[in-house]
């Protein structure tokens, strides 16, 4: 995969304030890399790199109009606070020649921002990601357009989990599920705002809710 065959997608919601540093990253790619930003409110960005297109509020409308909008063969996807580095470009190009039908993610990297027992959290989703193979979009989903939009991309009729249920759709149509190798850094804030303990039980409980489902679906195909 050469990068100007790849369109980032960013959505930014209106309670998101990290981008610019994550735009400051993203200037390695290059002039010919296409980089989208969907936002739902009234927000310009002042950045002649950026492709700024508007849609309706929801991660899931975001990133959807962001992929119907985007005019690469391979559709990136990125969190506003997550970073971004050279070794993971070079990563993520070698994974998806190597296996260019696949939805690539990278292992997840909480940044320092966090409590200190953010650790847990990335053993848990290494686990998640690794053995049960259901990655969350924080993880930076990679895989052609065509593939996304074949599956009918995230799921816009749910209140959560659109991302984990785009990996369940995908992977009853056949697609496997690679990690790129390296790490992905994000923002841990929002688990010392609201609490470790707290935040991360809510996540579990709501995510399994909705994989034991997908998990029987799964397995009735086969």
């Amino acid at each position: 995969m050469n990068l100007d065959n790849i369109s980032v997608i960013i959505p930014f919601g209106p309670a998101e304030d990290q981008l610019a540093r994550l735009l400051d990253d993203l200037e390695i790619l290059g002039p010919q890399v296409e980089i989208i930003i969907v936002t739902c409110d009234d927000r310009q960005i002042e950045n002649p790199r950026i492709h700024q297109i508007h849609s309706g509020q929801g991660r899931a409308i975001q990133q959807n109009a962001g992929a119907g909008a985007a005019g690469s063969e391979f559709l990136w996807f990125l969190h506003a606070d997550s970073r971004i580095t050279l070794p993971m470009l070079t990563a993520l190009q070698a994974a998806v020649k190597a296996a260019p039908d696949a939805l690539h993610y990278f292992n997840l990297k909480f940044a320092g921002d966090g409590p200190p027992l953010m650790l847990l959290n990335e053993w848990g989703a290494w686990f998640r990601s690794h053995i049960l193979k259901i990655p969350f979009g924080d993880q930076g989903f990679c895989l052609r357009k065509s593939h996304f939009l074949a599956v009918g991309g995230f799921p816009e009729d749910v209140p959560y989990g659109e991302d984990h249920l785009l990996v369940w759709h995908l992977r009853r149509a056949g697609h496997n599920v690679r990690c790129v190798g390296v790490a992905l850094p994000t923002s841990a804030r929002k688990y010392r705002a609201y609490g470790w303990a707290a935040l991360t039980l809510k996540y579990q409980w709501l995510w399994l809710r909705q994989a034991l489902p997908q998990l029987y679906k799964l397995l009735k195909g086969r």
